[in-house]
């Protein structure tokens, strides 16, 4: 499924893939957040993704042309994950708006762990 809209110019498509790095490159960049997370349902392991892997704890839905977002993040060990949580929401809802031009429904963040960083 593809986000939609049209203009006066014509039909504008963007693949829920280039929505999905987008996002995941902003929330890296929130204050808190380690990396996204990726979880083996098999054996209940969580893997720490970086670089261009961030895609695969993200996932990406349209709702009558409305964006959900799910992330699976790992935080920083002693931090306030409510306010990191409220930092992410509220940092990647405006920039992923400002980026498409569509609006971000809902964003859901599943806390997979927390890593102790030096």
């Amino acid at each position: 499924m593809k986000g939609r809209m049209s203009t006066q110019l014509g039909e504008i498509t963007i693949d829920l893939g280039v929505i999905a790095k987008y996002a995941g490159t902003l929330a890296v960049e929130c204050f808190g957040i380690v990396g996204m997370a990726s979880v083996s349902m098999k054996d209940g392991f969580v893997k720490l993704l970086m670089g261009d892997n961030l895609t695969q704890g993200i996932t990406v839905t349209l709702q009558e042309n409305k964006i959900l977002i799910d992330f699976h993040v790992i935080v920083v060990y002693g931090v306030s994950i409510s306010a990191v949580a409220d930092n992410l929401i509220h940092n990647v809802k405006y920039k992923v708006e400002q980026f498409t031009g569509m609006e971000v429904e809902k964003i859901t963040i599943f806390v997979e762990g927390v890593r102790v960083i030096d």
